[in-house]
């Protein structure tokens, strides 16, 4: 990873969980949905039952990655007033509440129309650990390269099965806290497979040098918790969980986190 000097609490909190014997589970909720209180909530309810970090996603109304669950999910959130300022205070309520790393995932687009650095700064005084940037590579991210350095941010560039070689060494040394690695190509969502693609890309990111490597898209069982975390470091949950909010609210996400927990060895 680039500039080591700087410290990574999401870093920090996969390397412990790899020394305790297993790698990390990462679980993934919208800000806002269905409501910011019980997102809030939500969130806080992973951190309790065994999740180890918490990406948080800003709904944005161009959601070209995200599966049509989690798209259902940001729609109502923006349709309920959702605005960037609400994805601070969350970040500062859920860090009141629990102390573990939060990660903001979001589009460039909302980053660059509140301003780069302004949203570093707001992110940091909230106690955020940095930003996973679905559709920014890392060649065209100098002025987020520079705010979070300035202001000791993560950033978590993707890695695809069909990303070149030279594009994985290029997200293994831009990357800080893990680099997100896309078990299958498309949008974000449960499936009854993780694509076998996945190994190979976590694969090509080792030659390339990557010492933190998560695998997400498709995971949504412990079974499959488990076989990832095989050979990543850490495994990404998104869909089910927000599945489960809508079905079931706060006490299901618990449930199902304490449920996708038992897959680290």
């Amino acid at each position: 990873m680039s500039t080591p000097t700087i410290a990574s609490p999401v870093a920090a909190a996969i390397a412990a969980r790899k020394e305790a014997g297993s790698g990390a589970l990462i679980g993934y909720l919208p800000v806002g949905f269905p409501d910011l209180d019980t997102s809030v909530d939500a969130a806080v309810a992973l951190l309790e039952n065994g999740v180890d970090v918490v990406e948080l996603g800003l709904p944005y109304s161009d959601p070209v990655m995200d599966g049509l669950v989690i798209q259902k999910a940001t729609q109502q959130a923006l349709e309920n007033g959702f605005t960037l300022r609400q994805g601070f205070e969350a970040v500062e309520r859920i860090r009141s509440r629990v102390d573990a790393p939060l990660l903001v995932m979001t589009y460039w687009n909302p980053v660059m129309q509140y301003g780069v650095d302004r949203f570093a700064t707001d992110l940091e005084n909230a106690g955020g650990a940095g930003l996973i940037t679905p559709d920014l590579i890392p060649d065209e991210a100098g002025e987020w390269m520079s705010a979070s350095d300035a202001h000791a941010l993560d950033r978590v560039f993707l890695a695809a099965p069909s990303s070149s070689d030279a594009r994985m060494r290029q997200a293994v040394e831009s990357s800080r806290g893990f680099v997100y690695a896309v078990s299958t190509m498309g949008i974000t969502g449960a499936r009854a497979d993780v694509d076998a693609a996945a190994r190979g890309v976590i694969g090509r990111l080792r030659e390339a040098g990557a010492t933190s490597a998560c695998v997400g898209v498709g995971i949504s069982t412990p079974e499959q918790v488990a076989d990832v975390l095989t050979y990543a470091d850490g495994a990404i949950v998104g869909s089910r969980l927000v599945s489960a909010l809508a079905e079931g609210g706060v006490p299901a996400v618990g449930r199902l986190a304490a449920e996708l927990a038992t897959g680290k060895p």
